[in-house]
């Protein structure tokens, strides 16, 4: 498959919006239930929540900018030119969804908020489901037996 116009995985919702729906909608039903605490000692809990955010950035970061250097672009809404298969992209099939999650973690724990940490379950089978199976599609269509035998070595997770 050429690249071309219409030539994209299909994902409807940027996936960083849909980590923000879940964690924001969380958040605000715990805050209309008066969920309680996480329980955890505020110095502890925000020192927890700044080492997961900032690494689930950095992992993000050190994605997305693999993809740069390849010259491909990481939104899923554009043409991918290039398999990315080396860097982060050997250990997991999907590090910047990885590093959402982690970011979310993080950002939920500096929330207080359980029902939002809870919600991450369901965020990520979504994204698994319509974001990450539509990718899986596209990339099999664009790559073929390229994809098909990375998909073989590489998990998609971790």
């Amino acid at each position: 498959m050429k690249p071309g116009r219409g030539d994209h995985s299909g994902v409807v919702v940027p996936p960083p919006a849909i980590y923000f729906a879940f964690l924001l909608g969380g958040w605000g039903l715990g805050q209309w239930l008066g969920e309680p605490s996480l329980g955890l000692a505020t110095e502890v809990r925000r020192g927890l929540a700044l080492v997961l955010i900032l690494g689930g950035l950095l992992l993000d970061g050190a994605a997305a900018g693999y993809f740069r250097r390849l010259g491909t672009p990481p939104e899923p809404w554009k043409p991918t030119t290039v398999l990315a298969t080396g860097g982060l992209y050997r250990f997991s099939r999907n590090p910047i969804y990885l590093g959402f999650a982690i970011t979310y973690l993080g950002l939920a724990i500096a929330m207080d908020s359980p029902i939002a940490l809870g919600l991450l379950i369901p965020c990520l089978i979504v994204v698994d489901r319509f974001v990450i199976a539509r990718e899986e599609r596209y990339l099999s269509a664009r790559f073929g037996a390229e994809y098909e035998a990375y998909k073989g070595r590489v998990r998609r997770w971790l």
